[in-house]
């Protein structure tokens, strides 16, 4: 990979309630291997790994944070991550997680922007992201889906230096991308039509993989629930799913060369 541009999605996670189940799901639905860090200095953070190089992390959720959703969670890269908050806290966002030094790796923080999106920030210490990204197996794409559209365009431009592209604004569909073309590094839908009342505004995860329809039988043979079916799209074949745990992602299947 080329280095990760400062505001670009730099690396994943997924706050499981159920770490045994989730490694066996997404091994056998992506080929992921494992690596668990040291329980003492990293609370045995899980690094998941696709042919022997970095992909995401997984952790055990607090058991005092019942009734919270398992979930997928983006983080965006930052050079300063106190400057950062400051900067989101001005804007009209809320810290769910102050700035932590985690051993050895970089900092992260964890917050929230003005139409309810949870997104985690980080700087880069020994860890400097994702090593394989847009592969199969891989996370191949981020997407913001908001119901504040023009508040979150300006939040995280404001924030994380955005420079964005209008890639449709239509009633019925407006999308802006981060970068633009092939530089593209992430998405923002206005998703108001989009998401029921009761979901708030959420950070999507688009893994990559090789045959759409055979990856949703196999994630269904596994406990998974599709909540948007495989379709074709410009951008290739996709489909939503949930985790046998309820994390919500998607998979899309480049279109053929």
């Amino acid at each position: 990979m080329t280095e990760i541009p400062a505001g670009a999605p730099c690396w994943i996670d997924l706050m499981t309630s159920d770490p045994a189940k989730a490694k066996e799901f997404y091994t056998a639905l992506f080929g992921w291997t494992y690596e668990v860090g040291d329980e003492e200095k990293y609370g045995g953070y899980t690094t998941a790994f696709k042919d022997g190089k970095s992909v995401a992390g997984l952790m055990q959720s607090d058991q005092d944070d019942a009734g919270y959703p398992d979930m997928w969670s983006t983080y965006l890269r930052v050079g300063d991550i106190d400057a950062t908050v400051a900067a989101a806290t001005a804007a009209g966002g809320v810290t769910y997680m102050a700035p932590m030094d985690v051993p050895e790796q970089g900092k992260m923080a964890m917050l929230g922007d003005p139409g309810g999106a949870s997104v985690g920030v980080w700087e880069f210490g020994g860890h400097t992201g994702f090593q394989a990204h847009a592969v199969d197996g891989a996370a191949s794409w981020h997407e913001l889906w908001t119901k504040d559209y023009p508040g979150a365009l300006k939040f995280y431009q404001d924030v994380f230096g955005w420079k964005t592209a209008v890639m449709s604004d239509t009633a019925e569909f407006k999308y802006s991308t981060v970068g633009e073309g092939q530089d593209a590094v992430a998405g923002v839908l206005d998703a108001t039509n989009d998401l029921p009342g009761h979901l708030p505004s959420t950070w999507q995860v688009y893994f990559q993989v090789a045959d759409a329809d055979a990856s949703v039988a196999t994630a269904l043979s596994l406990g998974a629930t599709v909540i948007q079916a495989a379709e074709d799209t410009p951008f290739g074949r996709l489909a939503g799913l949930t985790d046998p745990t309820g994390a919500m992602f998607k998979i899309i299947q480049p279109p053929a060369r």
